[in-house]
């Protein structure tokens, strides 16, 4: 799925804009109780992940780049599921 390709990306280089992005590109999935659990799970890990980057915490991007990504995985599974 395309759109998981470009919030994957969103991952590789975070920023405050990505977040908003992020959100538009998600909210078609929000359909069941699961899906916007995870959604909200994921926006939260990369909303710190953004954080982070920000505040120049070099020695945990790497951490909370990999639970993102993670829990983007989950979506996806999530959402291929009940499509």
């Amino acid at each position: 799925m395309e759109i998981f390709q470009k919030i994957e990306a969103f991952i590789d280089a975070p920023d405050a804009d990505r977040i908003d992005e992020a959100k538009r590109l998600l909210a078609g999935f929000r359909k069941s109780e699961t899906t916007i659990k995870a959604i909200d799970d994921f926006l939260l890990d990369f909303m710190t992940l953004v954080f982070v980057v920000e505040s120049g915490e070099e020695e945990f991007q790497g951490s909370v780049r990999k639970l993102a990504r993670l829990k983007l995985k989950k979506l996806k599974r999530i959402a291929t599921i009940l499509a």
